[in-house]
């Protein structure tokens, strides 16, 4: 249950960093780097170590998740619920093309060697990212409308920042589903999934 409700939190935290970004062209940048990270965990010890080993740096992810849907839930938005559902129905038709599933290992093991030369916040390596989901993910079904200030989205670094939260969301719901994580999890196992996220944020 942990580790299904870490790696949930960690795709609400994707749809809140992409809203948050595409209203106010700000976001926060230890959130975004230790998001575009976990893309390139693709063979951790455990799960918290796709999140840099630290139930802390999915605290907006958690906070979020738990907003969403706990019992007392007055700050439901629909647009990230429409963020994370969607992500979700894409990482599921990723799952069942194996040559696009093989072409997305290729293309991440080629942008973390670039990590020799950038830092993972860098622009060169947000493009990388932002290209693999335009390539890959994005044509796998119906693309993911992002709402926003008009302004902000015409920059082109801001739409590699949320292409690249995007693929990192793709990351995280394949590893829910590597640990267990169903849809219909979230709806029969809500209140454990909730009270198992209280319980790490009150850990910290």
């Amino acid at each position: 249950m942990q580790q299904q409700t870490l790696t949930l939190a960690a795709i609400c935290q994707v749809a809140y960093l992409v809203q948050k970004l595409s209203r106010t062209g700000h976001v926060d940048h230890e959130a975004l780097k230790v998001m575009l990270n976990s893309i390139t965990i693709t063979s951790p010890d455990n799960t918290l170590a796709v999140y840099g080993d630290d139930v802390a740096h999915l605290k907006i992810g958690l906070t979020t998740l738990i907003s969403h849907l706990g019992d007392k839930s007055t700050q439901k938005d629909p647009e990230l619920t429409r963020y994370v559902v969607s992500l979700m129905a894409l990482e599921r038709g990723l799952q069942k093309r194996r040559n696009k599933m093989n072409e997305l290992g290729e293309r991440i093991e080629q942008s973390k060697r670039q990590l020799a030369h950038y830092d993972i916040d860098s622009e060169t390596l947000i493009s990388s990212f932002a290209s693999i989901y335009s390539d890959i993910i994005s044509p796998i079904g119906s693309p993911i409308q992002v709402t926003g200030e008009p302004d902000i989205l015409k920059q082109s670094i801001n739409q590699h920042k949320i292409r690249a939260l995007l693929l990192a969301g793709i990351r995280s719901c394949v590893l829910w589903r590597q640990v267990g994580g169903k849809r219909r999890n979230i709806i029969f196992s809500r209140r454990k999934i909730v009270d198992c996220a209280k319980q790490l944020l009150n850990n910290l």
